[in-house]
């Protein structure tokens, strides 16, 4: 699955709940240590979540980021890919729940 695929849906997402694309690409880059023009890049290229990842810095405080997402808590799942996967799926929902950018970005 390409990570170009699924933008548009978080996208899409945020959008319905009154949240913008400048907002998205900010959790995003803070996520993952991409800059925005990396990040456009990236999806250009329709790189797979894999190589998403692989390029990708995750910051530091990731781990702080816990909770359920379909059904399962982001911080006990043991494949290292699945759950960045999930960290950037907690942090979407998170953004588009209406949850203020300081606490979705554990500042």
């Amino acid at each position: 699955m390409t990570f170009a695929s699924v933008y548009p849906l978080y996208l899409t997402k945020v959008e319905r709940k009154g949240r913008n694309k400048a907002e998205l690409d900010e959790v995003i880059t803070w996520l993952t240590g991409f800059t925005d023009d990396q990040l456009q890049d990236l999806i250009a290229q329709r790189e797979t979540f894999e190589g998403f990842f692989d390029q990708a810095t995750l910051n530091p405080s990731a781990n702080l980021i816990t909770g359920l997402i379909c059904g399962y808590r982001v911080e006990e799942i043991e494949n290292p890919l699945t759950q960045k996967v999930r960290y950037l799926d907690k942090l979407v929902d998170e953004l588009a729940k209406g949850r203020k950018m300081e606490k979705i970005l554990r500042a």
